[in-house]
């Protein structure tokens, strides 16, 4: 059972903000201008809220020159990573400064706020931690469109709040029940894609092979618990918005737009 930590010293948190140019549905989606800001540097100016150091991670020099435009700190890594993950780590290589955990942020997250993180960094009071992610509950409000959309994972949790299964599919099945009623009889979870790993199993998870469920239902963090990894959650009422495609990034900027937060 998982016991909180009474270390005297606390961990030193990075933050690693991986980006890349050659999106395949949204190409320079890093650079695309939200508010006269690029993408990258509102996740950046976001993530600088909550974490002292922070770093974008990219294999491209336009987005390298960007983020040193509006002075942030970034670092130029390879071409042929694998994901976001394998990225962060070469990134955290190259620091000289010793962290002790590593927080993955995706770069297209512009609306990603400093509690959703702080949130995040909590898990870590626990010393059983090794990895950690977020999750949100499905509301009513948000009903059936989020509940079975592929592209917006679920996941499910044990009792001391530690990841069990993630899928692209509705988990769990809500059997003797109406699909409509589902939301209302269970605390259906939708997964928040940002990422806390301790130094060192950063460095252990990205020399494993792809698994079979990875492999399944394409999502990286299924190899991680097939390996026999444990993955802490916790919670937040903040929703996500990602930005896919440039459909995406014209209802982000409305929002931003609209908000009073950025």
């Amino acid at each position: 059972m998982p016991s909180k930590s009474y270390k005297e010293k606390p961990l030193k948190f990075v933050a690693i903000i991986p980006a890349r140019f050659a999106s395949t549905r949204f190409p320079g989606k890093p650079l695309a201008n939200i508010g006269g800001k690029t993408m990258i540097q509102r996740v950046y100016d976001q993530v600088s809220k909550a974490v002292q150091d922070v770093y974008v991670a990219t294999d491209d020099p336009r987005i390298f020159n960007a983020v040193e435009a509006f002075g942030g700190k970034v670092i130029m890594t390879s071409d042929q990573h694998r994901s976001g993950t394998d990225r962060c780590y070469e990134a955290f290589t190259k620091l000289k400064e010793h962290y002790d955990v590593i927080i993955n942020v995706q770069g297209d997250e512009p609306f990603i706020q400093p509690e959703q993180i702080m949130e995040l960094q909590k898990c870590f009071e626990y010393d059983e931690t090794q990895l950690a992610t977020l999750a949100k509950k499905i509301t009513q409000k948000e009903d059936l469109e989020v509940l079975t959309n592929p592209n917006c994972p679920k996941l499910i949790v044990n009792k001391w709040n530690e990841a069990l299964y993630f899928s692209r599919s509705v988990i769990p099945y809500k059997r003797g029940a109406e699909l409509q009623d589902w939301i209302s009889l269970h605390p259906y979870l939708k997964h928040i894609g940002i990422y806390a790993y301790r130094a060192d199993i950063l460095r252990e998870i990205t020399l494993l092979e792809q698994s079979p469920l990875e492999l399944a239902e394409s999502l990286e963090q299924l190899r991680w618990l097939e390996n026999g990894y444990r993955i802490k959650v916790g919670y937040t009422d903040v929703e996500s918005i990602g930005i896919d495609t440039p459909e995406d990034l014209e209802k982000v900027t409305y929002q931003f737009n609209s908000a009073t937060t950025l």
